[in-house]
């Protein structure tokens, strides 16, 4: 790699890190794309492996000619060597120098054990954001999964997780999950969403700015019709049945309160439910370094970049908002940091058209997300026996007995009495369950690590001979 170009690291390669590594490499700014995938495109353009041998992987995307001319674009600067993309790097820390630079530190590999480290003179974070978990009884049963798990296996492996699918929860995501499963062959008996379809005409103003994203969903609508998917709105999933594995789940209707309505609770048989309540920002890099959270989003301004200087984020990590407002943000956070890296001046007719569609994103998604919400009520169904946290076997009712009994008002004091957030995924499964039950806000859990990492991996860091 050339060294007398300015270099930025960019953590993450979906639609973001993508756009960003493209826009900052185009501006004379040596770019190292780092990403935990074996290939790029992140979780929107995730696709099969090539020896799976897909004859159309397309028909799994909705946006496969934007993805193809990224792809086409990134290996175009992989080639002229403006860019080096480091797939299969899973980062754990990013720790500033002297003011002067940025180390990443990263795990090579499935065994994540071997450590890698890359310098730069700034770093732009585009990690994406993840599935809320919200918990039920027998959620935990083999044959429930995440929305976005479903949809993983089919784009990226080509299988389906079972035969008869009821796809449950809220939000947008649930759409192409079950018009996925349904064109792959899988009868899906239900799509039940909390929703009432009476708050989008409350919002169609806000709504009709986006047409294309209206049109979307119209047909997705139109591919259910036809696969003859019964879609229950303003439903919930009570309860998921199964001795060994899932056989059936429970939906009921919900009042205007967001509770469930009593009488209207029915069985539905199926060995697969898929079930989603929103997205989480990935923020857990941006915490350790100690940019300013809003919210559970991480702080940018209106050039995308941090508090923290040499530190730029985009993407779902500030705020989740889709790929169209993903790539708005990634494409002025790497006009951007090329800008301030090479002391130069942005096109302000590019820059006012990238701001123009984020702005329009923007409100879009905000319109959305007080449509699409977990009922308000939902822990009502809870019932004590049901596992919160599954590392640490953590139940509802210990979680509940910690504010009741001991006087826990937040979620780091559940934490400390009962263990819940403390296993492998150090809370970023159950947190937001935790919070629900305990009846507070969920805040940034400030952690210093953004995965596990090896005893000896860490010391090896601590070394000042090591790099």
């Amino acid at each position: 790699m050339a060294t007398e170009r300015p270099h930025l690291a960019v953590i993450g390669a979906g639609p973001a890190g993508l756009a960003a590594s493209l826009a900052a490499a185009a501006r004379g700014v040596q770019v190292t794309l780092i990403d935990s995938a074996a290939g790029a495109g992140g979780q929107f353009y995730r696709r099969p492996p090539a020896g799976l041998g897909a004859r159309r992987p397309e028909a799994l995307h909705h946006q496969w000619r934007t993805w193809r001319r990224l792809e086409d674009a990134l290996a175009a600067q992989v080639e002229a060597g403006t860019i080096r993309h480091l797939a299969d790097h899973h980062v754990w820390c990013v720790e500033p120098v002297e003011r002067v630079e940025l180390v990443v530190h990263a795990l090579l590999g499935p065994l994540q054990e071997e450590p890698v480290t890359v310098r730069a003179d700034a770093v732009l974070l585009a990690t994406g954001g993840y599935e809320k978990v919200l918990p039920f009884p027998g959620w935990t049963l083999p044959g429930v999964v995440t929305a976005g798990g479903a949809q993983a296996m089919l784009k990226g492996g080509l299988v389906v997780p079972g035969q008869r699918a009821v796809v449950a929860g809220t939000g947008p995501l649930l759409l192409p999950v079950a018009t996925g499963l349904a064109a792959a062959g899988v009868e899906v008996a239900a799509l039940v969403e909390s929703a009432d379809p009476k708050a989008f005409l409350r919002r169609a103003g806000a709504l009709a700015t986006q047409p294309g994203k209206v049109a979307e969903g119209v047909r997705y609508g139109a591919q259910l019709l036809r696969h003859h998917v019964k879609l229950l709105p303003r439903h919930t999933v009570v309860a998921a049945h199964g001795a060994e594995r899932l056989d059936a789940v429970t939906v009921a209707a919900l009042d205007t309160h967001g509770r469930v309505r009593p009488g209207t609770e029915r069985r539905v048989p199926c060995d697969t439910l898929a079930v989603g309540h929103g997205m989480l920002a990935h923020i857990d890099l941006a915490e350790s370094l100690g940019c300013r959270i809003d919210g559970l989003n991480v702080a940018v301004d209106e050039e995308q970049r941090t508090d923290v200087p040499g530190v730029w984020a985009a993407g779902e990590t500030t705020g989740i908002g889709g790929a169209a407002l993903s790539l708005a943000e990634g494409h002025i956070a790497g006009r951007s940091a090329a800008a301030r890296l090479t002391g130069t001046r942005p096109d302000p007719r590019a820059w006012a058209r990238a701001a123009r569609s984020r702005r329009r994103a923007r409100e879009f998604f905000t319109a959305l997300d007080t449509v699409y919400a977990p009922p308000a009520h939902w822990t009502e169904q809870v019932t004590d026996d049901t596992v919160v946290c599954r590392c640490e076997e953590v139940t509802a009712g210990a979680v509940r007995n910690a504010v009741d009994e001991l006087g826990a008002g937040d979620v780091r004091t559940v934490k400390l009495l009962t263990r819940a957030g403390m296993g492998w995924c150090q809370g970023r499964m159950c947190e937001a369950a935790v919070a629900g039950l305990a009846g507070c806000e969920q805040t940034p859990a400030r952690r210093l690590l953004a995965r596990p990492v090896p005893l000896g991996v860490l010391a090896e860091s601590g070394d000042p001979e090591a790099d």
